[in-house]
């Protein structure tokens, strides 16, 4: 039910993004009171969800309940309550689209769980949406060596050289996209990066894998 409505509503304000800058007149005028109605949304919802957090924290301390997390829940081993609130904010601030929050709670988490991978990569998303491509790349790049996944290490070299390329480093990014290509040569983005570097413009491909995994 969460998911199909922050989808509509990511949807209608990528709508928004798309159409604004070109829009005048009363098209302005619909699109900025349609961000209204989406920033009222999002604050509303925020503070309902708030509100149940802190009562199921109020319940948990009231009945002295320890957090046991599910098998494949991203904090696993001794996670106290904390750090699985700070998780569970965490994901609902990036649902809103508030990456300044996200950031808050996830770097809470990783101060006492560092190798984290759910953690880093929703703090190197979230770091990548407010334009802090340096920040996203310490996380990205402390969770190279900890990713197994051959495709996933792949993606992850993708998105670095994507940052290095950002900031003209051209030839660092080739090597990036060249070791994005060996862990996995069938993987697009690269190449289309690597032409990207050729030309010295163009626009660069993170690609879909990192966000799906959020």
């Amino acid at each position: 039910m969460f998911q199909q409505m922050f989808a509509e509503m990511n949807e209608m304000l990528s709508d928004i993004a798309r159409q604004l800058p070109e829009a005048q007149g009363v098209k302005r005028h619909e699109l900025l009171g349609k961000y209204r109605m989406l920033r009222k949304l999002s604050d509303e919802a925020l503070d309902e969800w708030l509100a149940f957090a802190e009562a199921l924290s109020l319940f948990r301390q009231k009945m002295e309940l320890t957090e046991e997390p599910e098998p494949g829940t991203p904090l696993s081993g001794e996670a106290s309550g904390v750090e699985m609130e700070n998780f569970a904010r965490g994901q609902g601030y990036y649902k809103l689209l508030m990456f300044p929050n996200c950031i808050e709670q996830f770097s809470a988490v990783i101060s006492h769980y560092p190798d984290n991978l759910a953690a880093r990569l929703y703090l190197a998303m979230s770091h990548l949406h407010q334009g802090e491509v340096l920040a996203a790349r310490v996380h990205l790049e402390h969770m190279l060596p900890l990713v197994k996944s051959r495709k996933l290490k792949a993606h992850l070299y993708n998105a670095v050289g994507c940052i290095a390329a950002s900031g003209r480093r051209f030839d660092e990014a080739k090597e990036l996209f060249g070791l994005a290509l060996k862990y996995d040569p069938a993987l697009p983005e690269p190449d289309a990066n690597l032409e990207v570097c050729r030309r010295g413009s163009g626009e660069l491909q993170f690609g879909s894998q990192l966000v799906s995994l959020l």
